[in-house]
């Protein structure tokens, strides 16, 4: 069966932060998200990581409601559970606690297992010089870019 690759990013999160360590997690989802995220609807740009009781949560992550759900649909902006090793969240609680740091989504996708993984980077934000600075090296590749075409 011919199945489409589902990659949803946080194209702002690269933007806003600065990434320090990346984990892929799994996600504890209801039927009917799994089916709206592998038509790929879903966005994880609001998103954030917190924990809660000793696990990770993800919270504000918009999963569109099934079309074919009926009475059984899911609440689009639920918080759902991450799934992660203890010593990776014992790691991600430890670091959490120095100033600044947060966790954040960058990439939500269908594994080859078929199973729903959300990639979380522990980050620093960035501040606005950075910010300046990563656009300036934006616009020269592009510009060298197009230098080398010619």
């Amino acid at each position: 069966m011919g199945q489409q690759q589902v990659a949803i990013k946080n194209k702002r999160a690269s933007f806003e932060y600065e990434f320090l360590e990346k984990f892929t997690a799994g996600i504890q989802l209801t039927g009917t998200e799994i089916k709206s995220i592998r038509n790929g609807k879903a966005s994880i740009i609001e998103g954030y990581c917190a924990f809660q009781d000793d696990e990770l949560y993800i919270y504000n992550m918009h999963i569109t409601e099934y079309d074919k759900g009926g009475f059984i649909n899911h609440e689009p902006k639920r918080k759902r559970k991450l799934l992660l090793q203890r010593k990776e969240l014992d790691r991600l609680q430890k670091k959490l606690k120095d100033q600044g740091l947060t966790v954040v989504p960058t990439l939500l996708f269908i594994a080859d297992s078929g199973y729903a993984k959300l990639n979380v980077a522990l980050a620093k934000g960035k501040k606005t010089v950075d910010k300046r600075q990563d656009l300036k090296e934006k616009d020269d590749k592009r510009r060298m870019d197009r230098a080398m075409k010619r």
